[in-house]
């Protein structure tokens, strides 16, 4: 397993300590692979986050957003004392997969169907935040109404 020390970074920049978090949170998920899972571009901006669930049910999983931080949690409940396995090659242990979004995504659908849990998410930009048109006034001012253009 490889860590990467990102101190030097706090040593010389001053206000990109999210940017270096990120990158350490980043680094820490890279080491776990379970469970598998895509994140896909659905329009411009529209995303999916598929997550290979298999033998979850709905009310084993749980999905909350704090903060622009998503956590998708899976919490198997033991059913096994009546089952004897020749051979357990499905992995069904717990676990905890978090995405960082960025500002204004918002989570607009969650659905499971055949063993994957897709999540739909949005950039919702606010008003004050999009384009807008701005109108230029000239010297001669606005027409009245009844009078001819020069």
């Amino acid at each position: 397993m490889r860590t990467v020390d990102f101190s030097p970074l706090y040593r010389s920049v001053v206000g990109f300590d999210r940017l270096a978090g990120l990158l350490e949170t980043a680094a820490a998920d890279a080491a776990t692979g379970y469970p598998p899972y895509n994140i896909e571009r659905t329009g411009d901006h529209d995303y999916r986050i598929e997550i290979a669930v298999a033998g979850f049910r709905a009310d084993e999983l749980n999905i909350e957003v704090k903060e622009n931080l998503l956590t998708v949690q899976g919490r198997k409940t033991a059913n096994d004392e009546a089952r004897r396995f020749l051979h357990r090659g499905l992995a069904e242990r717990d676990f905890e997969r978090r995405f960082q979004l960025a500002d204004y995504v918002v989570v607009t659908d969650a659905k499971l169907a055949d063993g994957l849990l897709s999540i739909s998410l949005r950039r919702e930009l606010p008003e004050s935040l999009k384009p807008r048109r701005i109108e230029i006034a000239t010297q001669a001012g606005p027409l009245i109404e009844g009078e001819k253009a020069a």
